[in-house]
């Protein structure tokens, strides 16, 4: 463990406490990217690809032949990245709001994404042939952002034990896909009984420590600022060690104060919860209410990873609005833009990323850098009081009617945004006299993105804002609130 103040304790590890770049940066982008892309239509196409019946099952048999003979370990050569372009993609989500990027490590597929000094089975020996995550590290640091990572292969041992199945019907009944073939352990393990896509239940030893001695490969060369973990901490106090040398050696690069962050999701069986050691996060998931804490949302653009047919349009104007529920919420997004196999984005998400940008160009001032205000939101989304939910959330019926806030840190601004584009008179019931939530008198009321100042009314039940012809036509439309 890397020596320091933290040490990997319960007491010790519930000390941690969000720093100000995150609270203040809200929006990180994350490439969630790797071989799985090959697939085209299953997030989980490294496991489902050797259960029979199942669709990724029976579209690589289609396209490649069967799972004994060309398995995973032959997709992975097909994915060559050629036009993966960091510097690029980076200046493009910097613009588009993100305040810190993300790039997955490994997924569940065990395949490292970079030079891993511990495992073979890596990017720069197989497919791209090039260190991807040095390439976001460099691009991402190059431009003075916060640089993270994703891991996801704290469950490979028991998620990808599927290679070594066999049909169960058919002509090659019995006979094994090739993750029994002993010259590709290294890959998907050896054959065991734990298939479940959680958590191992009972892993060997050396499953846990392959786990520390690659993610301290990680924060040894990449000096990450944020880590990600699928899950809850793993591996119990191997988890636990790998955090405390995460906080010391982030620590160390910072003046001896840590300014790192980790998160780690509350999902019964897959790790360790541990409440107050590490920023909670939720897959596209939503709280109900401001969170004392900071705490992340996980979303992406369509699925994890890149299929035909995303609709970036009605994506975009919909994670907007997410994203800004999220922030009134004390809350950070990290939103995944997914890539094609050859580490580009569709004209779509090209155009998504400007349409973001316009938008912060605009709204930026009352999101970034803000805190909640004494209320969230009101409106009908609001007043339903949602319960906190991660996974399988639906998409939720923004209107013109949903409001939420935020505030300047020192308080004498009040941001109010309007999902969608509201016409004629703008019913603010928060900033009314009667709700004592604004004290002393309002001074000016403007559109972001605007200085021209907004005709308005304040009487006991409400704000009312005259809202002139021609506001831009967006997802969400803010307003600012002055002393």
């Amino acid at each position: 463990m890397v020596p320091g103040e933290w040490n990997g304790t319960t007491e010790n590890l519930t000390r941690f406490t969000a720093p100000t770049w995150y609270r203040d940066a809200k929006l990180g982008f994350w490439s969630h990217w790797g071989p799985c892309v090959i697939g085209e239509g299953s997030d989980w196409y490294a496991r489902h690809i050797y259960v029979q019946g199942n669709r990724s099952y029976n579209d690589h048999l289609r396209r490649f032949g069967h799972p004994s003979v060309f398995g995973y370990k032959d997709v992975i050569q097909l994915w060559k990245a050629e036009r993966f372009d960091a510097p690029r993609l980076v200046d493009l989500y910097q613009k588009a709001g993100a305040r810190f990027i993300v790039s997955i490590a490994a997924h569940h597929d065990n395949f490292d994404l970079w030079d891993s000094r511990y495992h073979t089975w890596n990017a720069v020996n197989y497919g791209p042939k090039q260190d991807i995550v040095g390439a976001w590290a460099a691009a991402a640091k190059a431009r003075g952002l916060p640089f993270g990572l994703s891991e996801h292969f704290n469950r490979t041992y028991s998620w990808f034990n599927t290679s070594h199945w066999s049909d169960k019907t058919g002509p090659l009944a019995g006979v094994p896909y090739d993750g029994n073939d002993p010259r590709y352990q290294d890959l998907y393990w050896e054959p065991h009984e734990d298939s479940r896509v959680s958590y191992p239940a009972k892993p060997p030893e050396v499953v846990g420590r392959d786990w520390f001695w690659r993610m301290r490969d990680l924060i040894d060369r990449y000096q990450p600022d944020f880590l990600y973990s699928d899950g809850g901490i793993p591996f119990g106090q191997v988890g636990r060690d790998l955090l405390a040398s995460f906080y010391n050696a982030n620590a160390a690069s910072h003046g001896g104060v840590s300014q790192a962050v980790y998160t780690i999701k509350d999902y019964p069986g897959h790790g360790e919860f541990l409440r107050g050691a590490a920023i909670h996060s939720l897959e596209r998931g939503h709280m109900a209410g401001i969170q004392a804490e900071p705490w992340q949302c996980e979303q992406s653009v369509g699925p994890w990873f890149w299929q035909p047919g995303i609709d970036w349009a009605t994506q975009s104007k919909r994670l907007l609005r997410d994203f800004v529920d999220i922030v009134s919420k004390n809350g950070t997004l990290l939103l995944n833009i997914p890539q094609r196999a050859d580490g580009t984005l569709d004209p779509g998400g090209e155009q998504m990323l400007a349409d973001w940008a316009a938008w912060m160009a605009d709204c930026g001032p009352g999101i970034f850098g803000t805190r909640p205000w004494k209320v969230f939101g009101e409106g009908p989304v609001a007043d339903a009081a949602d319960k906190p939910k991660e996974k399988g959330t639906k998409p939720l019926p923004w209107t013109t009617a949903d409001v939420r806030f935020t505030r300047s840190q020192d308080g004498a601004t009040v941001y109010v945004f309007v999902m969608g584009v509201p016409t004629g008179d703008l019913r603010i019931r928060a900033l009314g006299t009667q709700a004592g939530l604004w004290e002393g008198d309002i001074g000016r009321v403007e559109r972001l993105g605007s200085s021209t100042p907004l005709t308005w009314t304040r009487t006991t039940e409400a704000l009312v804002i005259t809202v002139p012809p021609g506001v831009p036509e967006r997802s969400v439309t803010g307003f600012a609130i002055r002393r």
